[in-house]
C-alpha cells in the first residue's frame, strides 16, 4: 500500500510539474514573456504560487522546461537503444546530435528571447545528468560506481559549452530589436567539438566494462 501511495504521490507531482510547464508557454507565447508572472503561470495551471516555487525557481525556468521536457529522456532512451556495436561515445554524439541540431519555431523563439530566457535555455542542459547517467550505467553494467554519473555531468558541460558558443557568436541584424539573438555558426560542429575530448575517457569505461564481464 506505501508503495502504490507513493506511485500516486509521484504521478501527481509530474502531472503539476507538467500543468505549470504547459501554462507558462502558453502566456509566454500569447503575451510574450517579459509580461508573464508567477502568479499567472500558477493561476492558469490551478495551483498557488507557493506551490509553482516548489517546481520552478522563475518564469524562464519554467517556459523553457516545456520546450525541453521530452529532450533528456529521448536522448537517454537512444543511447539505451543503440547498438552494442556502437560505441559509447558514438551512441552519445548521436543522440545529443539528433535531439539539438532540429530545433522547431518554438525552440528558435526561446533561444532569440530574452537575456534570462537564454540563460535557462543554457542551464536547462544540467537536466541531462540524471537520465544519462541511468542510459551509461545500463551500458556499462555499472550503477554502483560513480562512473557513470561523472561521465553524464562532463557530457552535459559539454552540451552546454557547445550551446554557448553557438548563442554567444549569435548577432542580431541592424534592423532587428537589440533584445534579439540570432544564432549562428554550426551547432553540429560545435557539439561534436565539445562531446570530442570525452571520447577517450567513456571508451576506457567501456574496456573496463568489457574486462569486468570477461573476468
Amino acid at each position: 500500500m506505501t508503495t502504490r501511495r507513493t506511485g500516486l504521490r509521484e504521478q501527481k507531482k509530474q502531472a503539476t510539474r507538467a500543468a505549470l510547464r504547459e501554462a507558462a508557454l502558453r502566456l509566454a507565447l500569447e503575451h510574450g514573456p517579459e509580461n508573464v508572472r508567477v502568479d499567472d503561470i500558477a493561476d492558469a495551471a490551478g495551483v498557488s504560487p507557493r506551490t509553482y516555487n516548489n517546481y520552478f525557481s522563475s518564469r524562464e525556468q519554467a517556459i523553457v522546461a516545456a520546450i525541453t521536457a521530452e529532450r533528456e529522456a529521448r536522448i537517454a532512451e537512444e543511447v539505451t537503444a543503440a547498438p552494442a556495436r556502437t560505441s559509447l561515445a558514438d551512441a552519445l554524439t548521436d543522440a545529443i546530435l539528433a535531439r539539438y541540431t532540429e530545433p522547431g519555431d518554438t525552440e528558435r523563439f526561446l533561444v532569440t528571447a530574452t537575456p534570462p530566457l537564454r540563460e535557462a535555455f543554457l542551464e536547462a542542459a544540467t537536466e541531462l545528468e540524471g537520465p544519462l547517467a541511468d542510459a551509461i550505467g545500463r551500458r556499462l553494467g555499472d550503477t554502483a560506481t560513480p562512473t557513470a554519473p561523472v561521465l553524464a555531468a562532463a557530457v552535459a558541460a559539454a552540451v552546454r559549452i557547445a550551446l554557448h558558443q553557438w548563442l554567444g557568436t549569435a548577432r542580431a541584424p541592424s534592423t532587428a530589436p537589440d533584445r534579439l539573438v540570432i544564432p549562428s555558426g554550426s551547432l553540429p560542429d560545435l557539439l561534436r567539438a565539445a562531446l570530442a575530448p570525452l571520447a577517450p575517457a567513456l571508451d576506457a569505461a567501456e574496456a573496463g566494462s568489457r574486462r569486468r564481464q570477461a573476468g
